[in-house]
């Protein structure tokens, strides 16, 4: 069964992939670090460092957060451990990786 779930997520995830593929480029500049998130505490760098709007989902395909942050700095204390997806917005661009928490 679970089997199952992680189809229906590797699914949508190509989905979601392949909608933001034409119209929005990868963050130039894009780093995410450490991964994997040992302390609660990421970082992400760009180029540009502009205001950033961070979406977090799990392995089901939930949003389990939704922040903006205004500096490289992001708290993920409250997550339990475990693999998401995260999804990162800046000006009109996107960027998403998988993101592992211990």
């Amino acid at each position: 069964m679970k089997h199952v779930y992680l189809l229906f997520f590797f699914l949508f995830v190509s989905v979601c992939y392949g909608q933001d593929a034409g119209a929005n480029a990868d963050i130039d500049g894009f780093k995410l670090y450490p991964n994997p998130v040992t302390n609660g505490i990421i970082y992400i760098n760009t180029s540009q460092n502009a205001p950033k709007q961070i979406f977090i989902f799990d392995v089901l395909g939930t949003q389990v957060l939704e922040t903006t942050i205004l500096g490289p700095e992001l708290n993920l204390s409250e997550l339990d451990a475990g693999v998401y997806v995260l999804r990162v917005y800046e000006r009109n661009k996107v960027a998403t990786r998988k993101l592992i928490i211990k």
